[in-house]
């Protein structure tokens, strides 16, 4: 996999597909369900590099929450990454990280 679209896709056929985004709840699948980062593990990360340009340059987590839901959250990788605005770098880094194999995802 090169590229964010791709990772994407293959997600989406193992039905992986649901975008946790993040808001000062909690990430959310748009449910009305909001989970904390004790709630949460990230299973696998990516990242993701444009071909001519670093500011292609991305991250995609896959996270999975206590409920069995899997799922993922993409950030831009470097300084193009989210907003001081919003605290997603702190709620991301308190999530538990438990890597597993590639081949189990895609």
């Amino acid at each position: 996999m090169t590229t964010l679209i791709q990772v994407i896709e293959k997600l989406r056929l193992k039905m992986y597909d649901k975008e946790f985004l993040f808001s000062h709840k909690g990430f959310s699948v748009g449910n009305g369900k909001f989970n904390s980062p004790e709630n949460l593990k990230i299973i696998k990360t990516y990242r993701l590099e444009g071909d001519s340009d670093p500011s292609d340059s991305s991250i995609l987590y896959l996270i999975e929450a206590n409920d069995g839901l899997i799922g993922y959250s993409i950030d831009a990788y470097g300084a193009f990454s989210n907003p001081d605005d919003v605290d997603y770098d702190g709620f991301i880094r308190k999530i538990r990280t438990e890597e597993r194999e590639e081949q189990v995802f895609l």
